[in-house]
């Protein structure tokens, strides 16, 4: 057997969420080709992982990388943490199949600049993707606000029965050509008056392509429980699996609810497949909005076009300086980004705890202050939560955010260490690993992360990029389904 890559004596977390185990692990190509005991084989190049974990590379299923991704395929921000693969178009918005005319509408502004957005299709986005080879892998949901933004005449209402048989259209072929499925995001201006129907209009495409329904919900402050009640409807209306991006409980009143929301995920469960993703941190990160402008809790401005010499001040402390409100000081920012600091941290720490929870950062690379997620996501669960609060065993941190996030999306051959899969690996020092960034100073690689594998190719070690790239598009294959249909 030509091995490329021998790695021995390590502490192998497979992704299955099953027990730890020491073993060797032979990679050629782009494949696992055998996982024992002791190899023996002559390698290429061998790796002792004695004392450190090989894991398969992490999935982050909840990104806006879909144009970062293009524009910097040496995407450090992910690639440094760990993460292999990510899921873009969530949120409602993709970059696959938007087209545009002359301003990038909120929020779709979240995720480039106009001149970036030239993939009407997810077959011209794949095409793209192939040509830069990312870093990591990309898959990617089609978002429905991206859709609207094609179809419907005005945004500000509900669609009529040709707008939605237009997206319905645009969708169809989406999945067509790889999609996973599609996002919503309904507390944006530009969806917030999309009916229900509509929704289950898109989402009944669906089923065929085993896709994935995944929702930014209506809201996640007071009127949380109906609006997961919508998204549950909408997932039984179109026979598919529903995710809760960003499962929170915001605002200083819905403080503690998720003991609420959690139970109604579980009673739905017994009907239905739910699931949600959830990231590490008690603060959100979007454009600045006025209709969540409070004194509750700390707002962070990170950029303002205007005053760009406020970013890294908080809200209130702009108010105090300018003797205002801090309603009024945000009028003066806009248009600007912001930090909330909405959650609990009980809450945060009772979703990341729940079988049904996986991870996924939701930074957003275009912000030139991120929230610290954008780069410390992964580490932080590993770190932080799991060996120092021992909120879950290492192998439940790595579970939630490998094997579980693979089976969910459908990301086929990913996710699990198994004979046959991809070389998708990292390898890292259970006691080191931890994110290194803050909130005021955010842009910074992880601790701990050894080595990082996409596709068999070493493409991040001693904490720097390598320059080579093996990442690629993951679409969904249908082939299967076509035959089923004919039997």
């Amino acid at each position: 057997m030509k091995i490329d890559w021998l790695f021995k004596n390590a502490t192998v977390i497979d992704g299955s969420g099953g027990s730890e185990y020491i073993a060797d692990v032979a990679v050629e190509g782009d494949r696992i080709v055998r996982i024992a005991p002791a190899i023996h084989d002559k390698a290429a190049a061998t790796v002792d992982c004695q004392g450190l974990v090989l894991a398969p590379g992490f999935i982050d299923v909840h990104t806006h990388d879909d144009l970062v991704v293009l524009k910097r395929p040496d995407y450090v921000e992910k690639t440094s943490q760990g993460v292999t693969s990510i899921i873009v178009g969530n949120c409602g918005i993709s970059a696959a199949c938007a087209v545009l005319g002359d301003e990038v509408p909120d929020p779709i502004n979240l995720l480039g600049e106009l001149e970036e957005f030239r993939y009407p299709d997810v077959a011209c986005y794949r095409q793209q993707i192939d040509a830069v080879t990312p870093s990591v892998n990309v898959a990617t949901l089609i978002g429905h606000t991206t859709l609207r933004n094609n179809c419907v005449e005005s945004l500000l209402e509900p669609a009529d029965s040709a707008s939605i048989s237009t997206m319905r259209d645009v969708l169809r072929q989406a999945m067509e050509q790889g999609a996973l499925g599609l996002s919503t995001g309904l507390s944006y201006g530009n969806a917030v008056n999309a009916s229900t129907e509509e929704i289950c209009a898109l989402a009944e495409l669906l089923a065929e392509y085993q896709g994935i329904y995944t929702t930014h919900m209506r809201t996640e402050y007071d009127g949380i429980i109906d609006a997961m009640q919508e998204a549950f409807h909408v997932g039984r209306h179109g026979r598919v699996p529903v995710q809760i991006s960003h499962h929170k409980c915001a605002g200083a009143r819905n403080w503690g609810r998720t003991v609420e929301t959690l139970a109604l995920i579980e009673q739905y469960q017994q009907q239905q497949e739910i699931s949600c993703d959830v990231y590490p941190y008690r603060a959100g990160s979007s454009n600045l909005d006025l209709g969540q402008v409070t004194t509750d809790y700390d707002i962070l401005i990170t950029w303002s076009t205007p005053h760009p010499e406020m970013a890294g001040k908080t809200l209130q402390a702009i108010a105090a300086t300018w003797e205002c409100s801090v309603h009024q000081a945000a009028e003066r920012l806009l248009p600007a980004g912001a930090i909330y600091f909405q959650m609990h941290e009980d809450d945060v720490r009772r979703v990341l705890q729940h079988p049904s929870a996986m991870i996924g950062s939701d930074g957003l690379p275009c912000d030139p202050n991120p929230h610290p997620r954008l780069w410390g996501t992964f580490p932080r669960v590993l770190g932080y939560y799991s060996r120092d609060e021992k909120l879950f065993p290492l192998t439940t941190a790595v579970h939630k955010m490998t094997g579980m996030s693979a089976r969910r999306f459908g990301l086929e051959k990913r996710g699990e260490l198994r004979e046959g899969n991809f070389a998708d690996l990292v390898v890292f020092d259970p006691q080191q690993i931890n994110e290194t960034g803050s909130f005021q100073n955010p842009k910074q690689a992880a601790d701990g992360i050894a080595y990082v594998f996409v596709n068999g190719v070493l493409t991040w070690t001693q904490k720097q990029m390598t320059g080579r790239r093996a990442g690629r598009f993951l679409g969904k294959n249908h082939a299967h389904t076509q035959e089923t249909q004919h039997d």
